[in-house]
């Protein structure tokens, strides 16, 4: 292989292996970033949403264990199947 041919090769690899390194930051910088951060908020095993809305459907009560049951109507979020 000559000289000029080795030269194109290393420069379009080396070209390529940047050039795909700088789109992976591009596209995971986001990412990354959003990653690094930690929450400080406390919870106390309920949603934070509000208030709970059990499912009070005849069909679904049906198939629902009494501790789940138990665990709506003590205004908790069901941890039990």
């Amino acid at each position: 292989m000559n000289t000029k041919r080795k030269v194109f090769l290393v420069s379009t690899v080396l070209g390529s292996m940047a050039t795909g390194g700088l789109v992976g930051a591009t596209v995971l910088a986001p990412t990354a970033t959003n990653a690094a951060t930690t929450s400080t908020t406390a919870t106390n095993g309920s949603t934070s949403t509000g208030t709970l809305h059990s499912n009070e459907n005849a069909a679904h009560e049906k198939t629902e264990s009494a501790a789940r049951e138990a665990q709506e109507n003590a205004g908790q979020v069901p941890s039990v199947p």
